[in-house]
């Protein structure tokens, strides 16, 4: 009898946690990490006090430090800075979060293969992990896509 009371709170839990309202805020939860990583290496990237003056540093650290990007380093600068500013954004109201969770992906990529290899473990899985949960999943009802959806429902 014990055994199955402890069974039941557990089968009570586990459907707690797993609900469809647990998993919408999982999904918000995720986009606002991953948007914050991004947003802030995008705040680095410009002036203090500036939206999107890149930053003297910026130029330098791509053209330096960054070199392995099959990019030119100008290029590369505007157009890291861009996306690190654009797609989290997107990401937190939940708009084209898939793409703009794919987007983050090939940016992690391009980093994890051409600027800090050495980071997979610590870091960079962890943003790999968070991208495909909302590549695969979507943004979840708490979102601009899912109101886009019914809107567009007949």
């Amino acid at each position: 009898m014990r055994v199955n009371a402890i069974l039941s709170s557990y089968d009570r839990a586990v459907a707690a946690i797993g609900s469809v309202a647990m998993q919408n805020l999982t999904l918000l939860f995720s986009r606002i990490v991953l948007a914050g990583i991004f947003w802030r290496s995008a705040r680095t990237k410009v002036e203090e006090g500036s939206w999107l003056s890149i930053s003297d540093t910026t130029y330098f650290l791509f053209k330096e430090e960054y070199s392995g990007v099959p990019l030119p380093s100008e290029l590369a600068a505007v157009l890291a800075t861009i996306s690190e500013h654009a797609f989290p954004i997107l990401l937190v109201i939940g708009l084209f979060t898939r793409l703009s969770a794919l987007a983050l992906l090939g940016m992690t990529m391009v980093i994890q293969i051409f600027v800090y290899p050495e980071a997979w473990w610590s870091v960079h899985s962890l943003w790999v992990a968070l991208a495909l949960i909302l590549i695969m999943r979507g943004a979840g009802s708490i979102s601009l896509d899912a109101a886009l959806l019914q809107v567009r429902r007949p």
